[in-house]
């Protein structure tokens, strides 16, 4: 079959187009046939590595992957070849004190297709049983490919870790990435109001379009002086920041009193500078977020089912394309998702 493979990091010329031997199921796996896979930061990770961060090369990105069954193991029930499904990103033991409490997120030997694991930008997959549920209908391959890893760690952020309320305030930096575009849509579902920046006038329509309230060209307007004037002085309640040091000082001055800073990750730089006066002084809390739960993922696609939350996808581009979804992706251009479909075959 063909995949991409990461066989040493690199620029873009590390993403290769490749035949691989055909995967098979273990006795507790499914086989899968690739219809759509995901585009995500994590993926540029894998390429170019991350220092002091080891990843099993060769290796397959992709951690979004929606699909058909095309065999199941011995061991695997619920799932029969043919059925169209989606793929849980997060890999865990499911025996420990953590899966059985419904933290598999926590597992100590989780993982993530296409980071620890081979993942979704190939024609063939296989995966645990327990990492695959129904597609829904309403969804094409192509919707439901762009939505588990973004719209879970949007969820998780807001819903778990900042345990945002009605009525509050939310402040959302980078609105054309898929995390901010999830993180809008979700707050609005929870009776929030939204502020989004964004770097150019069509992602901030774009924003406002999926329920942005305020939105903020964060190059061109001081985005803390913005957010007090939209918000009586008083700041935003909860911040979601994924950039990193190019945003961070304005996130830290535009956080209310008692308001939570949520971050996911550090696209610009983990670097930064804290000031733990106004920390302690103003009561404010700093969450880190990695991932989620399988049950937020089922609870995400539950609501995209009855039309409450929609996938964002900016383009769908071939599999043997996959250097130039990540020029894109580096180079800003996206608003949301791209989408891979194996060269050739049916996307809806």
């Amino acid at each position: 079959m063909k995949a991409i493979r990461v066989e040493e990091h690199g620029g873009l010329e590390a993403l290769r187009y490749v035949d691989v031997p055909d995967p098979e199921p273990a006795a507790d796996q499914v086989l899968i046939e690739v219809r759509a896979s995901g585009v995500n930061h994590l993926d540029v990770w894998v390429r170019r590595g991350v220092p002091g961060y080891t990843f099993p090369l060769p290796l397959t990105p992709g951690n979004d992957v929606a699909g058909v069954v095309l065999a199941v193991g011995e061991r695997v029930r619920g799932v029969a070849p043919g059925d169209a499904v989606v793929v849980q990103p997060g890999v865990s033991c499911g025996r420990c004190a953590a899966c059985l409490g419904g933290a598999d997120h926590r597992c100590p030997r989780y993982c993530i297709l296409g980071e620890h694991c081979d993942g979704g930008w190939a024609e063939r997959l296989v995966v645990p049983g327990a990492n695959v549920f129904a597609k829904p209908d309403d969804l094409s391959f192509v919707e439901a490919a762009s939505m588990p890893l973004t719209f879970l760690t949007a969820w998780h952020m807001l819903v778990d870790r900042a345990e945002l309320r009605p009525g509050e305030v939310v402040l959302v930096q980078a609105a054309g990435s898929g995390v901010s575009s999830a993180a809008i849509q979700i707050a609005k579902l929870w009776g929030a109001s939204v502020i989004a920046t964004a770097a150019s006038a069509a992602k901030l329509e774009r924003a406002r379009a999926l329920g942005a309230d305020h939105t903020i060209d964060y190059e061109r307007e001081d985005v803390p002086a913005r957010v007090r004037a939209l918000t009586d002085r008083a700041g935003a309640d909860v911040v979601i920041d994924h950039v990193g040091a190019a945003t961070w000082e304005a996130s830290t001055k535009a956080l209310a009193w008692h308001g939570r800073l949520v971050t996911c990750g550090a696209t610009t730089g983990a670097g930064v500078e804290l000031n733990l006066a106004h920390l302690f002084f103003k009561a404010q809390s700093l969450l880190g977020s990695t991932m989620g739960s399988k049950a937020e993922v089922l609870e995400v696609f539950r609501h995209a089912a009855a039309g409450r939350l929609r996938p964002v996808v900016d383009a769908v581009l071939p599999l043997s394309e996959a250097r130039e979804a990540q020029r894109r992706l580096e180079a800003r251009e996206v608003f949301g998702k791209l989408v891979l479909v194996p060269d050739g075959k049916e996307t809806a």
